[in-house]
């Protein structure tokens, strides 16, 4: 699956699932396919993990007139996240993993441009639900995938992040993308030594494209997790 197989999108004809009527700022947003390529150096430069999930296969570029001013991006996630839903293959699950836009856009843009995202997914792949995280580390508890009606499952197991010794931290399946594995031993054995370094477990959230699946969650529902105050970012 790639970007090119989902339609470009623009806010005007698209339904943002809030249901009221967008301001004329948010109807000039643009949401189209973009090349990974582009998305992984906008997403180095502006998001706060300053790196491009491995295993990205749907790239989203935000536009505002002709500027590129945010990304969205989707890939395969953790190995087993489609387990979550019973009977669910590994194609029928996506995780969204990055979601950076502009302070320059105008206010509930996140909502609106997730909005345009997953509609077209609904109407352009095959894809039956999506998972995504936000990371408490970070301040964040998912107020984007709160105002869009996600489901919140409550907090993922704790991963550690992987440092091959060059001090950049990586995800286990960025590992497992980029190498075939993430095995410690297998990185020993070619004489890489692997620092491991603990995270905290993350919010977690499902979004079903095809509503006939949601009584096939396995994970009970829970209240969303509230604070005083975000400012936060995917």
């Amino acid at each position: 699956m790639s970007a090119a197989s989902v339609p470009a999108s623009t806010a005007p004809n698209q339904g943002a699932g809030a249901g009221s009527i967008p301001s004329a700022a948010l109807q000039s947003l643009q949401v189209r396919p973009i090349p990974v390529a582009m998305t992984k150096r906008l997403i180095i430069e502006h998001h706060y993990l300053h790196s491009l999930s491995g295993g990205t296969c749907l790239a989203f570029g935000v536009f505002l007139g002709n500027r590129l001013q945010g990304a969205l991006t989707l890939g395969v996630g953790p190995t087993l996240a489609y387990s979550l839903v019973a009977d669910a293959a590994p194609a029928d699950c996506l995780t969204l993993t990055r979601l950076w836009l502009s302070d320059q856009l105008p206010a509930n843009s996140e909502s609106r441009v997730l909005g345009i995202v997953l509609r077209s997914l609904r109407q352009h792949t095959t894809v039956k639900f999506l998972v995504t995280y936000a990371d408490p580390a970070q301040g964040h508890i998912g107020i984007i995938y709160q105002a869009t009606a996600w489901l919140y499952t409550g907090l993922s197991e704790a991963m550690p992040l992987y440092d091959l010794g060059d001090g950049k931290l990586r995800h286990s399946r960025s590992l497992s993308h980029a190498y075939g594995t993430h095995s410690v031993q297998h990185f020993a054995r070619h004489g890489i030594a692997v620092k491991l370094t603990p995270q905290p477990a993350k919010h977690r959230y499902v979004y079903f494209l095809d509503p006939y699946w949601r009584n096939r969650l396995r994970a009970p529902l829970l209240p969303y997790p509230k604070k005083e105050f975000t400012d936060e970012g995917h």
